[in-house]
């Protein structure tokens, strides 16, 4: 322990991350050059199985980047553990010297005869202490004297015991962790190969959380996270990089870039993760984290940036058509009921983040979309059936986190004043106008839109914040979520109809909206109280028509095919160019 050169594992650990870095630039060559280019010169069967070898190669490379800089990251935080106890040892072993100890090899201390016998005077012999708690010479009665050094000399003695044995159990548990640390044969890396990755990161995650996680600024401001990363070495950022993706991906204040990086990453381990589950919840996620996946090696325009990604509650995931933080106008769009991290997800609201993006940046290049999943949204397992499970609680926790993201993208935005768009949809305008109350409101936030709303929470456009030529409102004839009753009116109703929620009392007809502009939760937007700016939209199919019960009325605000006018109406908002938008009156 004395000798232990802890430099010899920290400069084994540069060894490994060397080489994690030159599989990351291999990965980065195949993502950004050679694919590109080959999508952009080459067309058939050939150069679509050549595209799927390189993504297979690419995929490899970033299983070595894992694994080399798991393997980093344990020999640097073994020699931080090793030098703690190492420090403790010398400490011990300083104050033996001092006092003219001698500590021998199996950590016993000798101390020499002092004092003076009660009978005779004469000095008291020495004697040796283990750190076992059974000292050389203890008195045989009150009629001696103890050595006086005797009880220094045990004290010693049990911090070398404790230092030497503390070292031991690290040795043992970093040799546990470096012997799972390895690679199967072969050129491919199966999805079992991932499994057993996210197994080998957890372990390393837990073994690294005094060397490195304990300093992640988990509750700090966006703008401290922004400069204690600013502030890390290289080599700190990329041992964050490869150990805790997880936690830099998704820490509002980190750049995009890096959170993109990160939650790539975090992305293979998580489909790693849950692979190795067999439960229907695991399962739902998996297909929306791969549909992520294949869309991030998609190569679409504006380029995707992935800000967060989690399978907590019912799932996380945070995209961005383009980069937010050079794009002078970013808007965020928060999905409403019965969104969660699934395939229907990666598919349609990632689709309509995308929608916005495209319809942006016709108007300003410089803008990016995002759809946001932050939060748990409501889910009924009967569609619209029974939205009286519609509480309030999740709208107001999910509006505290989205502030949080939204004071994250105020930080690494690289404009003096960009423009930023709340967009909520469904439930999500709810979450919008709960994040709109809390201190200063959202933060940056210039305009809001709400689309399909069943109430914000407030009565008047003016009290989200923004004021009222700031918020936009799109309310589809026939969609059912805009004409929702008040909780007040569905009281009224007979016990069959409130036990099956505000829809069934729609359907029965004398239950909806008669006119005083309340909604579930709260006034209209669309209505002239509410003081908001009506864009016209489609009407959409009727919520029972001759195909049966339909609510796509719903769900066609972003389509720039099924309702154009409001795609594009809110790829304006988006660019900054709302007064370019055409406006109707109130209903």
């Amino acid at each position: 322990m004395r000798d232990l050169k802890c430099a010899e594992l920290e400069g084994a650990a540069d060894g490994w991350g060397g080489a994690s870095n030159r599989a990351d630039a291999g990965r980065d060559s195949i993502d950004k050059q050679l694919m590109n280019g080959l999508r952009g010169t080459q067309q058939g069967e050939a150069a679509d199985a050549a595209v799927a070898r390189l993504r297979q190669l690419s995929r490899n490379f970033q299983y070595v980047y894992t694994e080399c800089g798991l393997l980093r990251t344990a020999l640097n935080s073994l020699a931080h553990e090793m030098r703690a106890q190492q420090r403790a040892l010398q400490e011990a072993l300083g104050d033996a010297d001092a006092l003219k100890f001698t500590v021998h090899a199996d950590g016993s201390v000798t101390y020499p005869e002092a004092g003076e016998g009660l009978i005779d005077g004469k000095p008291l012999p020495g004697g040796t202490a283990t750190g076992r708690g059974l000292p050389g010479l203890l008195p045989s009665s009150g009629l001696v004297a103890p050595n006086p050094h005797a009880a220094k000399a045990q004290e010693i003695a049990d911090r070398v015991e404790k230092a030497v044995r503390t070292a031991t159990e690290i040795d043992w548990r970093y040799t546990r962790i470096l012997r799972k640390l390895k690679a199967e044969e072969g050129l491919k890396v199966p999805d079992a190969t991932w499994t057993d990755t996210a197994t080998d990161a957890a372990a390393v995650r837990g073994a690294a959380r005094g060397y490195l996680k304990d300093a992640i600024p988990h509750d700090a401001s966006a703008a401290e996270r922004k400069a204690w990363w600013a502030g890390l070495a290289q080599e700190q950022r990329e041992e964050y990089l490869a150990v805790y993706p997880d936690q830099i991906g998704n820490l509002d204040g980190i750049p995009a870039v890096v959170r993109d990086a990160a939650n790539r990453d975090n992305l293979q381990l998580l489909i790693g993760k849950l692979e190795g589950r067999d439960d229907e919840r695991a399962e739902t996620q998996l297909a929306g984290l791969r549909e992520i996946d294949r869309q991030l090696n998609d190569n679409r325009k504006p380029p995707m940036f992935l800000l967060g990604i989690g399978d907590e509650g019912n799932g996380r995931a945070i995209v961005s058509y383009g980069n937010p933080d050079t794009a002078r106008n970013v808007s965020a769009y928060v999905p409403g009921l019965n969104t969660s991290l699934d395939e229907e997800f990666a598919k349609g609201d990632l689709k309509r983040a995308w929608d916005t993006a495209k319809g942006a940046v016709k108007y300003d290049h410089s803008s990016a979309a995002i759809v946001w999943l932050g939060y748990d949204a409501p889910q009924t397992p009967d569609g619209l059936a029974s939205l009286a499970v519609m509480g309030e609680e999740r709208a107001e926790r999910g509006g505290r986190v989205f502030n949080g993201f939204m004071s994250g993208l105020v930080a690494t935005n690289e404009n003096e004043d960009p423009h930023l768009t709340a967009i909520g949809h469904s439930y999500g305008s709810r979450t919008v106008g709960a994040a709109t109350q809390r201190d200063g409101g959202i933060p940056g936030v210039d305009d809001i839109v709400l689309v399909g709303s069943p109430g914000v929470g407030v009565d008047h456009a003016e009290d989200l914040g923004v004021g009222n030529d700031h918020v936009f409102v799109g309310a589809a004839e026939h969609d059912v979520v805009t004409m929702l009753p008040s909780k007040q009116q569905a009281a009224v109703g007979v016990a069959g109809l409130i036990a099956a929620g505000p829809l069934a009392s729609y359907v029965a007809g004398d239950l909806a909206d008669q006119g005083d502009d309340d909604l579930w939760f709260g006034r209209d937007p669309a209505s002239e109280a509410f003081g908001a700016r009506r864009f016209p939209v489609r009407e959409g199919p009727r919520l029972i028509g001759e195909d049966g019960v339909s609510i796509g009325a719903h769900s066609q605000y972003f389509d720039p095919k099924r309702d154009a006018v409001s795609a594009d109406s809110i790829a304006l908002i988006a660019a900054g160019r709302s007064s370019k938008v055409k406006m109707e009156g109130p209903r």
